[in-house]
């Protein structure tokens, strides 16, 4: 067999009773913690576009999008992730070279779901089959480096994923994922730069476009099935060799996710929670600050500090401000916060934070990067003004996987992301079905996230 068959197997071959009561209780905090970013999202501007462009195009009324609107399953699934990830408050799992956001796969298998009439049994397992070909992938295939976006492993777990819930046989999926992993390989340009909105949106175009290789597959179209290992496929194009034994494999993976406790780029968390413990532990202001200066791991600092990925001190729009660190640690420092409210344009702009991130230094820690994926370790040295210098190092956050959130926390965070939308009652609903989805059918899901409101256009 190729490995896209291989894979295949795995995927027909795994159900729900191979989930483990810690898998399925993080997939169930992973589901709640993103169903309150994508509700959190629905008044964002390029939200507000894709749907208009989803009602001007209309489509065959088969699957729910978050308010109640109905489409296709490929535009629901494009539409729901890219709430999900809009806000970029989603969860996350590490490794050395590479990151990526496991519950950007939650839209299009709710989709599937929901098309195929699934109990929510049937959505976990395939939910958890995404999360482990997404993460397993980027564990010994990761194309960062080598100029490619995170969505590239994406393809094949969205796939993988879809086509469980749809309930294809081996053959149908192979060649799902066959087309998903020949088709959709982005450019990391999309996390370069000068951020642009595809930055949230290069994910839900992927479930879109896998969505719809999933559904032609289901009819009997033929993929390349040697996609990974044949001539010029991914592995020779792209990732280089690498061994994966799917019949190996577990649906364990989702326990190494980790939450965000802010709303910011993941690996700036510790160093956000450490200059809040230090400035509540000493009581300081933004206006007595004279310089910050933080020490952290390379790959936040390539990313979000300034390094291999560009400038970070010129900030102009949301998505440059949640992948920079000098702005992060700037407006945590002004406003004892880090929440969607700080990327809002007016406050992006104002002349306090555009001062202060200005002498904010950030610099690479060999050290620190020999920790990490392990511990997220940063020190942060804060100079002020009458010569005090504050120092606090961390090597977790209240989120990470040594240092796990509560489901009484996730919960907290849903309240206060959905709280707009929703009334309490609502609330209450989503969160009951969530915890209790194993009992439940997706449809009836579904028509709990349909009654949110949605902001008019």
């Amino acid at each position: 067999m190729t490995q896209a068959e291989q894979l295949a197997e795995f995927v027909v071959q795994t159900s729900y009773d191979d989930i483990t009561a810690d898998a399925r209780q993080m997939l169930k905090m992973c589901a709640l913690d993103a169903l309150g970013c994508a509700i959190g999202a629905l008044d964002g501007g390029p939200i507000r576009m894709i749907r208009a462009q989803i009602e001007d195009f209309g489509g065959a009324e088969r699957c729910t999008m978050i308010g109640g609107l109905q489409t296709t399953p490929d535009r629901a699934a494009f539409y729901n992730s890219a709430l999900v990830r809009y806000l970029d408050f989603n969860d996350s799992y590490l490794t050395k070279g590479e990151t990526c956001h496991p519950s950007d796969n939650l839209g299009a298998i709710l989709a599937a779901a929901e098309y195929a009439n699934r109990s929510g049994r049937e959505f976990l397992a395939a939910l958890a089959l995404a999360y482990q070909v997404q993460c397993r992938l980027s564990d010994v295939a990761p194309v960062r480096a080598k100029g490619f976006d995170h969505t590239t492993q994406g393809a094949y777990a969205l796939a993988s994923g879809v086509s469980k819930a749809l309930g294809l046989d081996q053959a149908k999926t192979a060649h799902a994922i066959a087309i998903s992993g020949t088709a959709f390989h982005a450019l990391r340009v999309t996390r370069t730069g000068a951020l642009s909105n595809w930055k949230g949106l290069a994910y839900p175009n992927t479930a879109f476009g896998c969505t719809h290789a999933v559904f032609l597959a289901m009819r009997g179209i033929t993929g390349p099935l040697e996609v990974f290992e044949g001539n010029k496929g991914f592995m020779d194009a792209i990732a280089g060799r690498f061994e994966i034994d799917w019949s190996r494999e577990d649906l364990g993976r989702v326990t190494g996710t980790i939450l965000k406790k802010y709303n910011a780029e993941i690996h700036s968390q510790s160093a956000i929670e450490g200059i809040l413990e230090l400035k509540r532990e000493h009581g300081f202001t933004a206006a007595e600050v004279a310089r910050v200066e933080i020490e952290i791991f390379d790959v936040a600092y390539h990313i979000i500090g300034g390094g291999e990925e560009g400038d970070k001190t010129f900030i102009r729009t949301k998505e440059e401000a949640d992948h920079s660190l000098q702005y992060m640690i700037a407006v945590a420092m002004l406003d004892d916060r880090v929440m969607p409210e700080q990327y809002k344009h007016e406050r992006i702009q104002r002349h306090d934070v555009q001062a202060l991130l200005k002498k904010i230094l950030v610099r690479p820690s060999e050290a620190y990067s020999q920790r990490f994926p392990n511990e997220m370790p940063c020190k942060i040295k804060v100079s002020l003004h009458d010569n005090r210098v504050l120092v606090k190092e961390k090597q977790d956050y209240e989120g990470f996987h040594t240092n796990p959130m509560r489901w009484e926390t996730v919960v907290q965070k849903f309240e206060r992301l959905s709280g707009p939308y929703t009334d309490a009652a609502l609330r209450l609903k989503i969160i009951d079905a969530v915890a209790d989805i194993d009992s439940l059918q997706i449809a009836y899901v579904m028509r709990l996230l349909a009654k949110v409101k949605v902001p008019a256009l």
